[in-house]
């Protein structure tokens, strides 16, 4: 069985479409297309309490960012600044690349 394909990347600036963090926007940290979620930089924060460890001997409540699914983000386009979907287009040499399809332009 092959891993599913998510329509974002690692490093890609996106837009939260639904939840608590509507409206949010940030930069995809990492991917987990087997889940079909990504995690954002200041988007899902939530607290996790950490033991004391010899790393870190206080211990404490942590503040970190959780995965959401990936259908509730879109990209945002770099050129014309708007969330927009991800059309693929192959170029005359053969190899793919993903498009904007508002403005037409290769992200």
């Amino acid at each position: 069985m092959t891993t599913p394909k998510l329509h974002v990347k690692k490093g890609d600036k996106i837009i939260v479409l639904s939840g608590k963090d509507k409206g949010k926007k940030g930069k995809i940290i990492s991917c987990l297309p087997k889940e079909g979620k990504v995690v954002v930089e200041g988007v899902n924060i939530v607290k996790k309490h950490t033991r004391p460890t010899q790393k870190s001997p206080q211990g404490g409540i942590k503040e970190q960012e959780a995965p959401i699914r990936s259908s509730k983000v879109s990209l945002v386009c770099p050129s014309c600044k708007k969330p927009t979907r991800v059309g693929k287009k192959i170029l005359a040499d053969g190899t793919k690349t993903r498009r904007c399809s508002k403005c037409g332009e290769t992200i």
